[in-house]
């Protein structure tokens, strides 16, 4: 950049130019950190949490969802700068219904590390369903866990994490929790609203599209659509993420949370397991995913989209289908599985 000219014009304009270079290295980190990765730990071939913390560093990746308060991850987070989603899993729910179980939890597993390791969300639970056996220790468990989090004066929100399964209704527009769901989450939705926190939630286009390959195209879910597929009032929408988070919008505005911001705490794409789980497959999801969610969606088109990928890490050790295994951007031995950039 040129700062030779010594015209009025340029005399005033040089020391704006200089500070923008300056601010530079603060904006290209504030990129990096656009986008964060879930840490699992279901594997007997992963790398020791300092060489996980060492290799989001590398990879430039500012944020990090853990599912549990592990010591080893905390103390290899200090000092790092690397946001953190700490989660309560859902086994953990019913205990944390009484007060003092709960002043526990926090003074144990985030007032210690709280001075050295960036705790952004603690999340209490992880898709709970309204049927499940846990699900009405939910709400008390995030109350409980509000209340020592205002007690001992920690600067982090506190929300739950919920699936897509959660909605229903087409188009985007007309989304809402479904009658089983609406009593169970609405009075989540309002304390947490009360709060100031956002709603955590899982999207994961490759499920919507496997459950449904006769009336969605891959390329609807791949984010590779040339042109808009489904058109809702003013709104077009080009792929389907847009559309799972667009209908969790309007389901949160008829359960009267209409400004609440929604944070994507889960999604990506298999590599192996089944007929569309390819690493060309998974690949182009999390290389779109990346680009895509620097904007917003059709329904709140200003400003980015908080998100996490899932996973850092293949986890052998994954119950369920074997696509659950294969989700990972690096493999055990750190290599990458594709070719990403994470700002």
């Amino acid at each position: 950049m040129d700062f030779s000219y010594t015209t009025h014009k340029n005399t005033f304009m040089a020391p704006i130019l200089l500070l923008l270079v300056l601010l530079m290295p603060a904006l290209q980190m504030t990129g990096a950190q656009s986008v964060g990765v879930c840490y699992g730990r279901n594997g007997d071939n992963l790398p020791t949490d300092t060489e996980v913390v060492d290799l989001y560093k590398s990879n430039g990746i500012g944020r990090m969802r853990i599912y549990e308060p592990n010591q080893a991850t905390l103390e290899a987070l200090k000092g790092s700068n690397i946001e953190l989603i700490v989660t309560i899993l859902n086994n953990h729910l019913q205990e944390l219904t009484d007060a003092a179980a709960a002043t526990n939890w926090v003074q144990q597993n985030v007032q210690p590390y709280a001075a050295d390791v960036k705790f952004k969300y603690i999340a209490v639970g992880n898709e709970v369903h309204p049927d499940a056996a846990e699900a009405k220790y939910l709400l008390p468990a995030i109350q409980n866990i509000q209340n020592a989090v205002t007690a001992a004066n920690l600067q982090v929100k506190v929300s739950t994490a919920i699936d897509t399964t959660l909605t229903q209704n087409f188009p985007p527009s007309n989304g809402a929790f479904s009658d089983a769901a609406n009593s169970f989450i609405t009075p989540i939705i309002t304390f947490l609203g009360n709060n100031g926190s956002p709603l955590l939630a899982n999207i994961y286009p490759y499920f919507a599209y496997v459950d449904n390959p006769a009336d969605i195209k891959l390329e609807y879910a791949l984010f590779t659509s040339p042109g808009v597929v489904v058109q809702d009032g003013s709104n077009g929408y080009q792929n389907l993420f847009d559309a799972l988070l667009d209908t969790l919008y309007s389901a949160l505005e008829k359960a009267g949370a209409p400004n609440m911001a929604i944070v994507v705490s889960e999604s990506g794409w298999p590599s192996a397991g089944s007929d569309a789980a390819t690493t060309g497959n998974a690949g182009t999801y999390y290389s779109n995913l990346i680009k895509h969610v620097k904007t917003g969606t059709p329904k709140r088109p200003n400003g980015g989209i908080e998100t996490y990928l899932f996973a850092m890490f293949d986890e052998n050790l994954k119950t369920g289908d074997e696509v659950e295994k294969h989700f990972g951007l690096f493999f055990p031995n750190k290599q990458p599985k594709y070719q990403l950039t994470f700002g």
